[in-house]
Order: structure tokens, then sequence, then C-alpha cells
């Protein structure tokens, strides 16, 4: 690869081998270079393609305004969480994840902290990710010698389940978080009863309600593959559950103007029948 722009002494401007624009990132791949000169394979410790998720005109101005020790540690935390999860994530977690680590230290180092709201319900609702959370702390402490409040693994967590269901916007998953909170609470209330959070069940049950309503902001519905009587069946064998899922059902359409089809209540009235059993 050559040099095509230099945007600072640690990111320069490309193109592969295909002809993609990319962004180059190495300690000091641009000092003292011009336009034209060849990019070592050995200075180069990062390579951002540029993508829809990854606008030029973003990234550049991030990438040029961020320290390089804090892309560094940003870089290291995405690539553990994509190992840790085993499955992709949006690129624009580069953007978001990355500004989001700088701006916390810089919180930290003015002595500005933010307490996140939602802690106790990201620790239930995301444990897998707010464990890559508390990694991603000690990360941070381990690079950079600065220790972060557990806070921040929260709010870290948020930007991965964010990249997971590649969502637009953090405060998407912020308010699927609330809506998880309703639905488990309008099913502890119906049971009069706490339900196992430590559970196999319960964690495929808010892994169920994650993708529930990633559907319903995106619009999208499950293809209809159970036919009338399967849900019929289930109204007669399990009545309670099956009740509980109409209270569910009264609150999507209240809150969101959305009626649920027979296959999301067959899998909620399931669902719930593990969860309380």
């Amino acid at each position: 690869m050559k040099i095509k722009k230099i945007i600072n002494n640690n990111i320069v401007q490309s193109m592969d081998e295909n002809g993609h624009e990319v962004l180059v990132m190495g300690k000091g791949i641009g000092f003292k270079k011009s336009a034209g000169d060849k990019i070592s394979s050995d200075a180069v410790e990062k390579v951002y393609t540029i993508t829809p998720d990854l606008p030029t005109n973003k990234l550049t101005q991030l990438l040029s305004k961020v320290k390089l020790e804090h892309l560094q540690v940003a870089n290291e935390i995405i690539s553990y969480a994509r190992v840790s999860l085993g499955k992709k994530l949006s690129e624009n977690i580069y953007l978001t994840l990355t500004d989001h680590i700088d701006y916390a230290i810089e919180r930290h180092q003015s002595d500005l902290p933010i307490k996140n709201a939602l802690l106790w319900e990201i620790k239930r609702f995301y444990n897998h990710e707010f464990l890559i959370g508390k990694e991603a702390l000690a990360i941070i402490e381990k690079k950079l010698g600065i220790r972060l409040p557990e806070d921040e693994a929260g709010f870290i967590a948020l930007h991965i389940v964010n990249a997971e269901l590649d969502m637009s916007k953090v405060s998407q998953v912020t308010e699927m978080t609330h809506i998880i909170q309703r639905i488990i609470n309008i099913i502890k209330y119906h049971y009069k009863m706490d339900l196992d959070e430590y559970s196999l069940n319960y964690e495929r049950f808010i892994t169920h309600l994650k993708f529930f309503v990633h559907r319903l902001f995106s619009g999208v519905e499950l293809e209809e593959d159970k036919d009338a009587g399967f849900l019929f069946m289930l109204k007669d064998r399990y009545k309670e559950e099956y009740e509980c899922a109409l209270k569910v059902r009264e609150y999507i359409i209240k809150e969101f103007g959305r009626d649920l089809k027979e296959d999301e209540m067959i899998y909620l009235t399931i669902h719930i029948r593990r969860i309380t059993n």
C-alpha cells in the first residue's frame, strides 16, 4: 500500500489491494512521510476499511483527534469482544466505542464521573457483554494506568450490544433495556414471584427478548410457520402462561401500536412456561 493522504503522524489514508479506501494506523506511520510513499507492513497496527458504517469523514475526524494509545486500547477491547462473543460486530463500533472510551478517560481525568442508571439492568440482561466491559476496564488500567469506575463497564457493554444487533444508536439499546425490564416485571407481577435470573431458561428468554425488541424497532416480523392449531393447543394446555403473554401483548400494543402475530405469542408463551416452572 502507498500513502494517499497523511492525516497525522499515526494515521494515513491509502487504498487496499482491491482498490477500496482505507485508513491505516500505526505509531509514526505518517511521520516525515509524503503522499506516494510506500507503507511499511511492519508499521501497520490497524487497517480501517471504509464502509457505510464507517464513513470517511466521521472516521477521519475521530482518528485525527484521539490519542494513539486510546485508539490502541479501543482496538484491543473490540478484538477481545469479537473473540469472546464469537460473533460479528458492526464496524460502527470502531466509531462509537473508540469515541466513548476517549471521552470517558477525559472525564475521569477531569474528575467528572457519570453514574450509569442502568447498571443493575445491564448486569442482569447483558451479563456476557458486561463481563467484557469489566475486562475492558482491566485493559485500560494495564495499558494506560487509569482505573475507570464499574459504571463504565456498563456503558461499554451497551456499545457492544448495539454492535451485536447493528442498531443505529446506543440510545436504542437503552430503550430496549427498559422494555425488557417492563416485560420481566409484567411476568413477575402476574405470577407474584421472583424469577431465577441465573437459570439457563432465563438467559434464553433474555436473548429472545433482545431480538424480539430489535424486531419491534426495525419493523421486521417473524415468518408465520406455526399453524393456528398449535397456538390453540398452547392456549388450552398453558392457560396461565398464555394469559401472561396476552398482558405483554397489551403492553406492546399500548406503547408501540404494534400487535403480536401468532408466532410471537407462541414463543412468548413457551418461554414464560420455562422460566416460571
